[in-house]
């Protein structure tokens, strides 16, 4: 809408431009053809300038639609055809006006000297007709001039203050779309909160509950017999969606960021992915942590969930480490396991590398994947950090009493 505004204005502004030119023009030039003592020959070489100089403006005014900074080439030649008439016929010497329409509005000072340096010209053609200038004309002249430099000004001063609130229209409908933007952005966190809260609150709480049913049943059953076999079958499946549960609940919501930072949420990632299938995992701080913005921390996090879950789905790792290393102005995260690998001829892309590569690419970093068979795999991400960092955070290290069965912290020493 108000880019449609804005071109109906600069349309209706343009046609009152073109509209004044010609008035001016023909005008001046009937005004004098009316002259007594003109020729035949001077009236045709008067109506040939003032057609040329008609072309002259339309060629670079007119037809590449008004620009809002007249070029050199047009006021040049305009000129020199205004001085060719004004020359052949000092009644032509308004001619002036026409050809300093286009800068009006946008050159509201050189407007202003060419209507005063016009009345100069014409109270020296008096002079040099007449052999004086009466008190009379002179004021007339002054009072003429006086009043074109105050209509100059006063539309080049609504032009401008007509620009100055389009600006702030133009400004006031960004705010509205970044806060609208803001607000769907706060709408669909709250509603992953939501289900995140739903999966908890009665998915995950279910299965829990019937881990404890089942164990506690196969406490009951004697052992090796077929019941508890299949007790223990059930349990298995149960625990799996368990986990399967609450790995949907940290990918719709990262609960760690929500009183952590990002490196203290990857620990929290290691450690319970050792907790819950054994692996060692453990992760690796080096530099200065830094805090990058919330939603940028979420999609790092949750790159690190997808790499960590594909080591413990298809790697078959033994142990996993996640290193992140502050470097200045650069985030460097490595997700290594010592799983099978892969060969990267027979390599396919999942949708997990694919999601993974997506988020890294919207926050303009690099993702790569280095494999081969039975040398396990290595996800390497690189993100650049703000050039004017926000306050350093201060990561909580690891438990001393922490080893790589239970999940460990490995925290380098932070750069000086």
């Amino acid at each position: 809408m108000a880019l449609q505004q804005v071109w109906k204005r600069d349309r209706w502004e343009a046609a009152g431009q073109h509209t004044f030119f010609g008035v001016v023009l023909t005008l001046s030039v009937l005004g004098a053809l009316a002259g007594t003592d003109l020729t035949t020959g001077t009236a045709v070489l008067l109506i040939g300038l003032a057609v040329g100089i008609a072309a002259w403006y339309a060629y670079w005014i007119a037809l590449p639609g008004g620009a809002d900074r007249p070029p050199l080439p047009y006021l040049a030649g305009a000129l020199a055809g205004w001085v060719v008439m004004a020359v052949v016929d000092p009644a032509l010497l308004p001619v002036a006006v026409a050809v300093l329409t286009p800068y009006w509005l946008r050159r509201a000072w050189w407007s202003a000297g060419g209507v005063l340096v016009l009345g100069g010209a014409w109270s020296w053609q008096r002079f040099t007709t007449d052999g004086s200038v009466g008190v009379r004309t002179l004021t007339g002249c002054v009072l003429a001039t006086a009043v074109a430099v105050t209509i100059v000004c006063y539309v080049a001063t609504l032009d401008h203050e007509s620009q100055k609130r389009q600006r702030l229209l133009d400004e006031l409908t960004a705010t509205q779309a970044e806060r609208a933007a803001t607000e769907r952005q706060a709408g669909t966190l709250a509603e992953r909160q939501r289900l995140a809260r739903e999966v908890h609150d009665t998915l995950t709480q279910g299965f829990a509950s019937i881990s404890m049913l089942l164990d506690a049943a196969r406490d009951d059953l004697p052992p090796d017999s077929p019941a508890a076999r299949r007790v223990e079958q059930a349990m298995r499946t149960a625990r799996d969606n368990l986990a399967e549960s609450r790995r949907l609940v940290l990918a719709l919501r990262p609960a760690p960021l929500e009183r952590t930072h990002l490196a203290d949420a990857v620990r929290e990632l290691t450690a319970r992915l050792t907790e819950e299938t054994g692996i060692e995992a453990y992760t690796v701080v080096t530099g200065r942590p830094v805090a990058l913005p919330p939603s940028s921390e979420g999609e790092l996090l949750r790159v690190v969930q997808e790499a960590l879950t594909n080591a413990r789905r298809h790697a078959h790792a033994v142990s996993v480490s996640v290193t992140l290393s502050y470097l200045g102005d650069l985030l460097a995260i490595d997700i290594q396991d010592d799983g099978g690998g892969f060969a990267p001829a027979a390599r396919h892309s999942g949708i997990g590398l694919i999601t993974m590569r997506e988020r890294i690419g919207a926050l303009d970093g690099t993702f790569a994947v280095e494999t081969a068979a039975d040398e396990g795999t290595t996800v390497a991400v690189t993100v650049p950090l703000p050039i004017e960092p926000s306050v350093s955070v201060t990561v909580a290290p690891a438990p001393a009493e922490s080893v790589p069965a239970t999940g460990t912290e490995r925290m380098a020493a932070p750069a000086p």
